[in-house]
């Protein structure tokens, strides 16, 4: 519904040149164009995963509030991506990154359609995301998530 505020979660990661001006370039841009941002974790630091590489990750997960549907939110993390130097995606194999954001959570909706999966897939397959994530998430979401109303 638009204009209502959604509750949403993104993951950030960098690995190549200034990570933590990457990650503060990000922030900056995404509470101009998506939202305003309620909650930010701490820095996980991590090895890549799924390619190989010398460039050790940063990656943090925060709490957004925005009136963006998730297809408008998608386009706007993807115009930020593109806009700090991210290169396009090739053909699903892993690679560095200047920046990557992930919608990890919307609300508490499910959504499975070309290019757009929430909640992401990978969550609990990835201590990247799922620590920083279960430091700021509201235990109240959760249960409303995962339970079988």
């Amino acid at each position: 519904m638009e204009g209502k505020l959604n509750q949403i979660y993104l993951g950030l990661g960098t690995n190549l040149g200034d990570k933590q001006e990457n990650i503060k370039k990000a922030l900056k841009s995404i509470s101009t164009d998506c939202g305003r941002i309620l909650k930010i974790s701490s820095y996980f630091f991590s090895k890549p995963q799924g390619f190989i590489s010398n460039n050790e990750f940063i990656n943090l997960v925060i709490k957004i509030e925005s009136t963006k549907l998730p297809t408008e939110l998608l386009f706007e993390i993807q115009k930020i991506e593109r806009d700090l130097g991210r290169l396009a995606k090739s053909n699903g194999e892993y690679q560095d990154r200047i920046i990557d954001i992930d919608i990890l959570h919307y609300n508490n909706d499910f959504i499975n359609s070309v290019g757009l999966v929430i909640p992401h897939p990978l969550i609990f397959e990835r201590d990247f995301v799922k620590l920083p994530l279960l430091e700021i998430i509201d235990e109240s979401y959760l249960v409303d998530l995962y339970s079988n109303k």
